[in-house]
């Protein structure tokens, strides 16, 4: 099955096949499909388009004598198949949970499993915890336990909940943020909007009969009309300007009719379908959303709020904190707290409406990448990661039944992933591959933002290599791009080429250097001769000087390494070139390309072989007990391998600030250097140069060396190195254990360079196990002829 590529469904031209997760998904919902049309309706939809998807309600009542049944229907819009219980009132709570166990667990009889379980409420779980699942999924849309009437064993239900889901997706960023440190792989997916179908609203001739006869201004809320309604609110607008119409569509649920404020130029007009909105959000002038400010609403991502928008009405809102977050910098979004400020909002807002500003402008803007449909293609991927690389799954069992596998690989990076496919493709070996992390693809993991723009989570990776053998190897699990990075550098308030080269001395130096001989003179002018080159300064100064030392080297750096280039390896800055030409790209490799679907595409290719199993957000000491393989091979630091016995191998970390702009290109390059010393980052990245992709909107990162954090960079010094050769002896004497890749070889790798260290480790392993067979045979026929 081909379904859209991760580029592809951000509106790139091509798409590219990818490995189909068609596992049926049953969801697990607390709202009814046909109640309103809202969140798990738009996905369960568009989930539909490709698998099939089974929507489990919550039970109706059935008469006291009846016998628990189902009601099974599909949804003839989208196919997906609604399920829904009925249970006699007279059961008690173990009564229900046994009744609903058993029709679950007769309908599933009939479908192939595992499943993918999706759950929008935990008040599910404890009737289908058993159910086989390939995946997991919990998306939070509210805090429910804040809602009126939750039960009082939701709170425990959702901790385990959490504890058992692969994948949290949260309705809004505030909830992200209240549940982002209770698992590993939470993601915020804010309300979407389908813009086609409520811009409808703008040009829509059509008059509901029961609207039609309401005076104008008209304006409007549609929505549940519940206890997050604040009632006295609505009745003081009504109060304040009695020539004014508000109409409220949406059912009355979970608070009295009898408390709805009454007023003339109030209109209840009762729940109406998903396609009669844009009929009443067009005959209005503004758009309301008088929420009350309390626990009920204290994590709400409205999704009316693009809705509103989308039908080109202001909108006047409560300070609800995710409007306030996505929506306060619009001119037709007006955010007012209390009676008086609410209703001179309205005011404005209605004036705002009568007017020809360029307010369209800024909402269809705003709302150009965010949909239904994004929102699917990123949930949709995530799931299909879960399922490829679950953090759990059936194949790790507890100790006293273990697992065994021919390799546990420790490090779901370069050096793993390669190792892993290499093991299991070509020695049919079982290999069990594990990460702390909750992702595959080590450094190189790559994702979709909240944008949904492609970014590299760890700091920007750009393939480049020389070897035909490691880019055919890779090959395998991609397609490529082709791309030429180019860097410059912020010098003297001035964008300059890095390495230096011609064009660089021109243009900082104001100078006109015509030939590569010229430039190469210029250079030796400069250079200061090194009795003796230790050093990364000793390095640069004898190259190019003190003063291009100075401005491009020495300030950038103290701040990646946090030690002067005087007390660094002359490695460091030797990796670095000078070039007399006009050569601008960065490297010279033969090879310098991008996997066209990006990393953690490539991995998940690489890595679903039906030998490997892999578990992420893992300690290895967590599992090793529970899993009995016969070789270890361990790409973590070394170090932490041998419980730091000698103390902890020095490295620098950073620290990565992602921001999503909205415009189109923020600067001319992939990444631009900042060598000042007064600058705080070292370089910003801009990561669809890299991706090639399309975007009205754009991502970057500021990266910030740090002492503290990940292991990234090994720090060169003489010292280090003989602390590391310390590690490298116990290492040597440790028994089926191979230590392979950057962190447990402590060297600064490129990624084509740890590819090639493990293909060359696996050749190694390859010549042993040839070379054991051949020693086996020679027995068995010397014991034969004896």
């Amino acid at each position: 099955m081909i379904t859209l590529s991760t580029a592809s469904a951000l509106g790139q031209s091509q798409a590219a096949p990818q490995i189909a997760d068609t596992h049926t998904l049953i969801c697990f919902s607390h709202l009814r499909w046909n109640f309103v049309f809202q969140r798990p309706q738009h996905l369960m939809s568009r989930f539909a388009a490709d698998r099939r998807v089974i929507y489990w309600e919550e039970p109706e009542a059935a008469l006291p004598d009846c016998d628990p049944a189902l009601g099974v229907r599909t949804c003839a819009e989208s196919g997906v198949i609604v399920v829904t219980p009925s249970l006699p009132e007279s059961l008690d709570e173990a009564g229900r949970e046994a009744a609903l166990k058993s029709l679950l667990d007769g309908f599933l009889a009939g479908e192939q499993g595992p499943f993918v379980r999706w759950y929008y409420t935990p008040m599910m779980l404890p009737f289908s915890r058993h159910v086989a699942s390939a995946a997991t999924v919990y998306d939070c849309m509210d805090e429910l336990a804040n809602f009126r009437f939750a039960p009082p064993q939701l709170l425990d239900l959702e901790r385990e909940l959490i504890a058992a889901a692969d994948v949290v997706f949260t309705g809004g960023y505030s909830l992200y943020e209240a549940k982002k440190d209770r698992h590993p792989n939470i993601h915020p997916f804010p309300s979407s909007v389908d813009r086609a179908h409520f811009a409808q609203a703008r040009a829509m001739d059509a008059i509901p009969d029961d609207q039609a006869p309401i005076g104008r201004p008209r304006l409007g809320f549609y929505g549940v009309i519940d206890e997050r309604m604040d009632l006295e609110l609505i009745a003081a607008v009504a109060d304040a300007h009695p020539e004014w119409s508000i109409v409220m569509v949406g059912p009355v649920v979970k608070i009295d009719e009898a408390d709805l404020p009454l007023r003339a130029n109030i209109h209840y007009v009762g729940g109406k379908s998903y396609d009669e909105l844009p009929v009443y959000l067009g005959g209005w002038d503004v758009a309301l959303m008088p929420f009350a400010i309390n626990e009920s609403t204290k994590f709400i991502s409205p999704t009316k709020t693009p809705e509103y928008l989308a039908g080109g009405r202001p909108v006047v809102s409560t300070p609800i904190t995710d409007v306030i977050r996505h929506y306060s910098d619009l001119e037709a979004v007006f955010i007012a707290d209390g009676q008086a400020a609410f209703i001179e909002a309205c005011e404005k807002a209605l004036a705002l409406s009568r007017t020809e500003g360029d307010w369209l402008g800024q909402v269809d803007a705003k709302l150009a990448n965010l949909s239904w449909d994004i929102t699917y293609a990123r949930m949709a991927g995530l799931v299909r990661e879960a399922v490829k690389v679950p953090t759990a799954g059936p194949n790790i069992v507890k100790a006293h039944n273990k697992k065994t596998y021919d390799y546990l690989v420790v490090g779901a990076g370069f050096a793993g992933s390669v190792l892993a496919e290499r093991l299991a493709s070509q020695h049919d070996a079982r290999v069990l591959v594990i990460d702390k992390r909750p992702h595959i693809a080590g450094n190189a993991y790559d994702h979709l933002d909240e944008a949904g723009v492609l970014i590299h989570q760890y700091g920007p990776h750009i393939f480049h290599a020389n070897s035909d053998e490691i880019v055919d190897y890779l090959s395998q699990f991609t397609e490529w791009r082709p791309y030429e990075h180019r860097v410059l550098a912020e010098v003297r308030d001035q964008l300059v080429p890095i390495p230096i080269n011609r064009t660089t001395l021109n243009q900082l130096f104001d100078l006109d250097l015509q030939t590569d001989e010229e430039a190469a003179a210029y250079l030796a002018s400069r250079a200061e001769p090194v009795a003796e080159i230790k050093t990364s300064e000793d390095v640069v100064i004898s190259a190019v000087g003190r003063e291009l030392y100075e401005l491009f080297f020495q300030g950038y750096t103290r701040k990646q390494w946090g030690i002067d280039p005087s007390g660094l390896d002359k490695a460091v800055t030797a990796r670095i070139p000078t070039r007399t030409n006009t050569d601008d790209r960065y490297f010279g490799d033969k090879h310098q390309i991008m996997p066209k679907n990006g990393y953690t595409a490539m991995f998940n290719r690489m890595l679903e072989h039906p030998n490997i199993d892999v578990l992420l957000s893992t300690d290895y000491k967590d599992i090793i007990s529970e899993v009995d393989a016969g070789h270890i091979i361990f790409t973590g630091p070394i170090d932490e391998y041998f419980d730091f016995r000698y103390g902890k191998l020095p490295y620098r970390s950073l620290r990565f600030e992602h921001k999503i702009l909205d415009e189109e290109q923020f600067q001319p390059v992939a990444v631009v250097n900042y060598p000042d010393p007064q600058v705080p980052y070292t370089r910003i990245t801009e990561y669809k140069h890299l991706t090639g992709q399309q975007h009205s909107k754009t991502s970057i990162t500021y990266e910030y060396p740090s002492a503290e954090g990940d292991p990234y960079y090994p720090i060169p010094r003489a010292e280090n190195q003989d602390l590391f050769k310390k590690y490298e002896a116990l290492a040597d004497a440790t028994p089926n254990v191979t230590f392979v890749g950057r962190l447990a070889t402590y060297r600064y790798y490129n990624m084509d360079q740890v590819v090639g260290q493990a293909l060359a480790t696996f050749r190694r392993i390859d010549a042993k196990r040839s070379a054991d067979a051949a020693a086996s045979a020679g027995t068995v026929w010397t014991e034969a002829a004896e």
